[in-house]
């Protein structure tokens, strides 16, 4: 800090400076043109003519219109011309001095007052100031290296004051106003220094930053001017490599001209404007951009699909006919249906009505059935007898909507739909297009596909769907969608009601025999390296391998059955046990896959059957692998145990449960009628189980089933082995229609039962089931449970059996 004792007052010229600053030790020029720098310089021109020296002005910094409280007294060292001919005088700062008050003194100047402050360095320096020297000297070096000033750097070397080491940083021209006039106000040297070092090395900071940014710039600049000069390069290279290859100048620049090949491509008018003003939008996209590569990504899909490609139906009815009958056996519905629309089809447009309001006469087909039963190889035979082609669409467990529509083209790696890849991947716009699993298809947050299926499935829409990813009109009316389906009901309402259902409620045993030996056998025996005549199977040993070793609505275990055969026959041949050519009879069956797994209940001994006690009832079902048998069995309780009410076990739903509530209360109020002993179901608990019972049921067609058991159970009397039942009951008695009954007749023709029970209101039904399962099938049809009872139960003469408790 200044020592007061030392200092001594001044009374001087003020020399105002605009905006600056001058530092004590600081050499500047001033422009005498200024009227107050002139005055004040005149007047110390004329104090100093008085006092025999040289002239001495106060230099304060004047910012926005006020002084600083601290100044340097300067002299007036020459006074001439500057370097563009005004008139101006050279003034070296000297030492800091605080402004007091105004005086009086000649000439035209401000006189004031002020007190010289005197500044005091301890010596030697301590090692703190010292290191601060050594720091600031190299920062000021680093900075002059960089600016080209090395006559400067041993100037600043050279000076070892510490106060005028910290002065001279008033000569930095990257100091604001600001910071000058700090560094003017701080009169310990110390303090002064630390500051114009700290400011110093800010500034380096700052330039650091600023030339890493600069270089990177220029860095990205360099690289895209290269990339650009060897591409450039590169088509003049590949330039010559076509003239050399006569393939001529202009080969690739036709391939990658976008415009042209829109303009020649054959597409629909509106599709030919949307790509024109995708081309359009390409040329002035870089070739940087990203936006370049979607475009032509986008143009290559346009470009690609087969907008006016179309195949030409076969209008051969009778031929159509014959391929579908001779690579599918049985499925008569089905068959008849494409049958019936090519027919359509051939005479509107022999008529001229191909298209009607923009649409053609598309089809949508659901086959619904269990495994196995030919559904996708039907999508095959169907496009074969049209002369179209085959598109398969898996659609099992797909759960992104973007799937059928295609995503929006912001997005990285956007496909368009599974739809359009199909109209694409056929070549034509009027393929045959299976989509394979419908009913396992499954929605989340991504949306829901089922959903986004609606306008693809819909005549009346789908000539104008609208694909995300083109966002341009495909007309999807000419195309034949046959969707497969298990369980009908997993299938949402507004979907299945654009639909035509068809059925396909599995093979008869006859027809299993045919498929095998016309279609399996081949193909099983291509497979295991065999030959039609080196291996055959008798009729006999086909049909005991669908009736007894396979019980399935479909032939896909019958398949597989036969192939293990054929492997177990071609293993014996190596391995020299078994002489070809071998004809597979039905007693060679045992020795080559084992026991059969599905005996009929008729074919089993009496006494082992499941309804040679009082209380079984056979029942009929439908699950989604197709009919099948139920067995339902009912006991009582013992009364000592007091375990009234009813139980119910076999994991029922809660249809069937209440069905069994329905079959007990009708038995309680209407049992002394059947003259059954009812006083039991008062006071004894009943059980009523299905057996499977790691298998859910659920459904109302199990009523009579129920009923049928209880009165046996009650009246000792057995139920017929050969009888099985479907129906529903209700409280009085009345047996109500039900649903699948081809399925459950199928069933119980492939289970040995020879005496079916069906509702009456179901008789229309039976004109779906195959004639040769109704001739082999004793159908009642009833509509009260005394006739079923009277059918199903055995005469109480037949079994002597207790009741089981």
């Amino acid at each position: 800090m200044a020592d007061e004792s030392t200092a001594f007052t001044l009374v001087l010229p003020v020399l105002p400076l605009d905006d600056e600053v001058v530092l004590p030790g600081m050499v500047v020029p001033l422009d005498l043109s200024d009227a107050e720098v002139r005055a004040a310089v005149e007047a110390a021109q004329a104090a100093a003519r008085a006092e025999s020296g040289k002239p001495k002005v106060l230099l304060v910094p004047r910012i926005d219109g006020t002084y600083a409280k601290t100044g340097v007294l300067g002299t007036v060292e020459q006074v001439g011309r500057l370097a563009d001919g005004d008139p101006g005088a050279l003034v070296k700062g000297r030492d800091r001095v605080r402004i007091g008050a105004g005086t009086t003194g000649p000439g035209a100047a401000l006189w004031v007052e002020g007190t010289r402050v005197e500044e005091s360095v301890p010596d030697p320096l301590p090692g703190q100031v010292t290191d601060l020297v050594k720091e600031y000297k190299a920062l000021a070096t680093t900075w002059l290296r960089k600016r080209g000033a090395w006559q400067v750097v041993d100037r600043v070397q050279a000076i070892d004051d510490v106060s005028a080491l910290a002065d001279n940083s008033g000569y930095s021209p990257f100091l604001t106003t600001d910071q000058k006039t700090e560094l003017l106000e701080t009169t310990d040297p110390v303090a002064r220094l630390k500051l114009a070092t700290q400011q110093l090395r800010d500034h380096l900071a700052e330039q650091d930053v600023a030339e890493t940014i600069a270089k990177d710039v220029q860095e990205g600049v360099d690289k895209q001017q290269r990339e650009f000069l060897l591409r450039r390069q590169l088509e003049a290279v590949r330039k010559e490599l076509r003239e050399l290859n006569g393939d001529g100048p202009d080969a690739a620049e036709e391939s990658d001209d976008y415009r042209a090949r829109v303009e020649s491509a054959d597409l629909p008018e509106h599709v030919r404007e949307a790509a024109l003003k995708e081309v359009e939008k390409l040329e002035r996209s870089s070739d940087q951009s990203p936006e370049g590569s979607w475009i032509r990504t986008w143009l290559d899909t346009v470009l690609e699909l087969p907008w006016n490609e179309r195949t030409e139906d076969t209008y051969d009815i009778q031929g159509a006919k014959e391929i579908l009958d001779a690579e599918h056996a049985g499925l008569d519905d089905v068959k008849a249906r494409i049958t019936e629309y090519l027919a359509v089809r051939k005479r509107r447009g022999e008529r001229g009505l191909g298209v009607i309001g923009g649409r053609r006469g598309g089809a949508v087909l659901a086959l619904v059935g269990p495994p196995g039963v030919g559904k996708t190889s039907l999508g095959e035979s169907v496009a074969h007898a049209m002369g179209r082609k085959f598109v398969r669409v898996a659609l099992g467990g797909v759960r992104d909507e973007a799937e059928i529509r295609g995503h929006r083209r912001t997005y990285v790696g956007a496909l368009p739909g599974r739809i359009v890849r199909a109209v694409k991947e056929a070549g034509s716009m009027n393929p045959v297009v299976l989509l394979d699993e419908i009913d396992k298809v499954g929605s989340d947050f991504r949306g829901d596909p089922a959903a986004a299926l609606l306008e693809v499935l819909d005549p009346a829409q789908n000539h104008t769907f609208r694909d995300h990813y083109l966002e341009v009109e495909l007309d999807l009316s000419d195309v034949v969608f046959l969707a497969t389906a298990n369980v009908l009901e997993a299938i949402p309402e507004a979907l299945a009601d654009r639909m035509e259902i068809v059925r396909l409620d599995g093979y008869t045993e006859d027809e299993k025999v045919v498929i095998a030996r016309d279609h399996l056998l081949p193909r099983q025996l291509e497979r295991a390296g065999l030959t039609g005549d080196e291996v055959t199977l008798e009729e006999g040993a086909l049909r005991r391998l669908a009736g007894e070793y396979t019980r399935e609505a479909g032939v896909r275990t019958l398949e597989r059955t036969v192939a293990r055969l054929l492997r177990k026959v071609a293993a014996q041949h190596e391995l020299g046990e078994r002489e070809l050519p071998f004809t597979v009879r039905e007693e060679d069956l045992r020795g080559l896959v084992g026991r059969p797994h599905h005996v009929p209940e008729s074919a089993q001994d009496p006494a082992e059957r499941r309804t040679a006690v009082p209380g079984v009832a056979t029942g009929l079902a439908v699950t989604g692998a197709g009919g099948d048998v139920l067995y339902v069995e009912a006991s009582l309780a013992d009364p000592e145990t007091g375990a009234a009410g009813l139980a119910l076990t076999g994991q029922l739903g809660d249809v069937m449960k209440e069905s069994a509530q329905i079959a007990l209360s009708f038995l309680r109020s209407r049992g002394a009628e059947l003259e059954l002993p009812v006083a039991d179901l008062k006071d004894r608990g009943v059980h009523i189980h299905f057996p499977a019972g790691a298998v859910p049921k659920d459904g109302p067609s199990a009523g009579i089933t129920m009923t049928t058991a209880l009165a046996s159970l009650l009246s000792g009397r057995l139920v017929r082995t050969d009888v099985a039942m479907t129906g529903e009951v209700s409280l009085t008695g009345r047996v109500l229609p039900i649903g699948g009954l081809k399925q459950k007749l199928l069933a119980a023709h492939r289970a040995g039962v020879t005496t079916v029970i069906i509702p009456k209101r179901n008789e229309a039904d039976l004109d779906d089931v195959p004639a040769e399962v109704l001739e082999k099938l004793d159908v009642h049809a009833v509509t009260d449970v005394r006739q079923v009872l009277e059918l199903a139960l055995a005469p109480a003469t037949v079994a002597e059996v207790p009741v089981a408790a």
